[in-house]
């Protein structure tokens, strides 16, 4: 028995910001944005929250999926940027949705949360714990980018994409492939709140994103691939036998260099990251809704889902469609 997507859903803040508007903000332009990370806009949140991008895009996935959210055993939510610090975000999404019957908890691995996320339902379901799983990567990463560092602030946004899985005894996911290095956990940080307590007494702001974008490139396009490869051989596959791969949406220029290294066309690499910018854990289950939404996925075509982010964390699923 293995656990199979059986219903995907996307949400996006309506507000959209373009290259244009981020050159009124810091020095840069739509050429510079565009020609080194893909890039023309992104949406940010105005009214929206993260649980209200997360119950958004979750309702979509249960309506793509025909179930109602009472038959949700497990509902996981990962994001880095959830409204509260207590409660969960998943813990508010179940009380949005009526899923009474879901365990539900928050994971945070970054960019690659999605993917933990995954991985964490693929073993409940096999083990027979849990059947139907929800799904959803959620961020308001526009609350935590410092809008002065050129850096960085053009290369966020906001969202949520949403997945059901549920027991199947036909396809589904074959391997995974997931890693951390905490030793590298300064290259892509945010820090939290400061210690306020009265024998401590930080003196210090909230932290924003801070990100060493060298490093984090040549990271990902060394180990995305590696991740890929050794998930693709647990499958028993090549890179050949992929019809699509599913990339973390952080940078075109590093989505080809994957390409390139796994010697694969271009075409089998779909991108979405010129409208939505980085997501974070919300960029790989906006991607796979969009393309499902578009028709783009057949039964019985074989994907393959990667992302690296902050921890740093990686990983790689393989799944029959």
């Amino acid at each position: 028995m293995n656990a199979k997507i059986i219903g995907t859903g996307w949400q996006l803040p309506a507000y959209e910001a373009d290259n244009d508007y981020l050159s009124t903000l810091v020095e840069t332009s739509d050429e510079w944005i565009t020609e080194r990370t893909g890039i023309r806009k992104r949406h940010l949140a105005k009214e929206e929250t993260t649980t209200s991008l997360a119950a958004g895009a979750a309702k979509k996935a249960l309506a793509d999926a025909g179930l109602p959210a009472e038959e949700i055993d497990l509902l996981i939510v990962a994001t880095i940027t959830s409204d509260t610090v207590t409660p969960s975000t998943a813990c508010r999404v179940q009380a949005e949705l009526g899923a009474v019957h879901a365990v539900a908890f928050d994971i945070n691995a970054a960019c690659s949360g999605f993917l933990y996320a995954v991985h964490m339902a693929d073993a409940f379901i096999k083990s027979g714990v849990y059947r139907k799983a929800l799904l959803i990567g959620a961020e308001t990463l526009s609350k935590l980018v410092d809008w002065t560092d050129r850096g960085t602030c053009v290369l966020f946004g906001d969202g949520a994409g949403a997945a059901v899985l549920a027991a199947s005894d036909q396809g589904g996911i074959a391997a995974q492939s997931l890693g951390s290095n905490g030793s590298k956990w300064e290259v892509l940080s945010c820090m939290g709140r400061p210690n306020g307590n009265p024998v401590c007494r930080e003196q210090r702001e909230p932290g924003y994103l801070q990100m060493n974008g060298q490093e984090v490139f040549k990271f990902a396009v060394k180990t995305v691939p590696l991740c890929i490869e050794d998930a693709l051989e647990k499958a028993g596959l090549s890179p050949d036998d992929i019809d699509h791969f599913l990339l973390h949406q952080a940078n075109k220029r590093i989505i080809q260099s994957v390409a390139k290294r796994l010697k694969q066309p271009e075409e089998k690499f779909p991108m979405n990251i010129g409208q939505c910018a980085n997501t974070s854990a919300a960029s790989l289950p906006i991607l796979l809704a969009q393309m499902k939404e578009q028709g783009r996925l057949h039964p019985g075509e074989k994907l393959v889902l990667s992302g690296f982010g902050a921890g740093l964390t990686w990983g790689a699923c393989v799944m029959e469609w």
